[in-house]
């Protein structure tokens, strides 16, 4: 009987310490705040550049003193028509051989068509009239005031312009010593920090933030997986990187937040903080794996979306030097 006791007994403490070290298992409920707390925003009632507002010729100088080798890594994807799109959105190049000249130098000509979501495909800068809450866009704008059949009267990504800013690489793929971070892994604060400590940097106010997730090796090996459920910043973390100040985050994953949220009843919660609350672009799908690997932690960072007058947003094809 004395056996049997204490074989319960151990068998009770083995279960309490797996308890313990296992994960906590939670639901993150969030509800946007009123329109009273978000509006107008910190930029000024009606301002239509957010965060952009911190682009300057001091924030261009201060980059510039990051370049002393002249080294340049592509952070963009290419564009191709196999390339992961997700849900309904499409791209398709087709070419269109246009002429041969009468001429004696036979001068031929080619061109192409394109038909896609060109601000909603490849590596992309996220606008402020692609997501909202209710019908507010940032700033409280009303998209039903501001939406037309040809693009958005306001808030277009035309208003964008060149970023150039310091660029900071927060690898925690590395900090976690994997190549990639398992599907749906919710980065956390600490994760952030941990990985700022360890690369020995820290974020300063206008500063373009990447997160250095890993997921983007599926890009050209396995398009389905890159598309599904993915590894990305959670609630806690967004906020955080709010309080930063940054001029605009990414990461080399989808929609650059995790998903699915832990939360099942919140659909992509993150990009409402950044994008309709805060005014902080969102650069989603990059090409990180080289900066990561060269160990690159602080940079100039250079981007500049097409002038799509009225758009949601832009494919774009940043670029790190240093």
């Amino acid at each position: 009987m004395r056996n049997s006791t204490r074989l319960v007994g151990i068998a009770c403490m083995t279960l309490a310490s797996l308890t313990a070290a296992a994960p906590a298992v939670y639901a993150q409920s969030w509800s946007p705040p009123p329109r009273d707390e978000r509006c107008p925003s910190k930029w000024g009632a009606g301002d239509e550049r957010g965060s952009a507002n911190h682009m300057g010729p001091e924030t261009v100088l201060r980059a510039t003193r990051l370049i002393r080798q002249g080294r340049v890594i592509d952070l963009g994807q290419v564009l191709s028509s196999d390339m992961p799109l997700g849900g309904t959105r499409h791209f398709d190049l087709y070419m269109k051989p246009t002429r041969m000249s009468p001429e004696s130098n036979n001068r031929g000509s080619n061109e192409e068509i394109i038909v896609a979501e060109m601000g909603q495909v490849g590596t992309q800068f996220d606008g402020f009239t692609h997501q909202t809450i209710g019908d507010d866009l940032y700033n409280c704008i009303d998209q039903n005031e501001v939406m037309t059949r040809s693009g958005f009267t306001r808030l277009g990504i035309e208003n964008v312009g060149t970023l150039m800013t310091r660029g900071v690489l927060i690898d925690v793929a590395a900090l976690k010593g994997v190549d990639v971070l398992p599907e749906s892994y919710e980065i956390t604060v600490d994760d952030l920090q941990q990985a700022l400590d360890r690369q020995g940097v820290a974020i300063q106010p206008g500063d373009a933030v990447l997160v250095h997730t890993g997921w983007g090796t599926y890009w050209d090996t396995d398009g389905e997986r890159f598309s599904s459920n993915g590894p990305g910043i959670g609630l806690p973390a967004g906020q955080w990187l709010v309080t930063q100040d940054p001029m605009l985050v990414g990461a080399d994953n989808v929609p650059v937040e995790v998903s699915p949220n832990p939360d099942p009843e919140l659909s992509t919660p993150v990009h409402q903080i950044m994008l309709v609350i805060n005014g902080i672009h969102l650069v989603e799908r990059m090409k990180l794996d080289e900066l990561a690997a060269a160990g690159v932690y602080e940079f100039a960072f250079v981007i500049q979306p097409l002038k799509l007058k009225g758009a949601t947003g832009s494919t774009v094809a940043p670029a790190a030097i240093f």
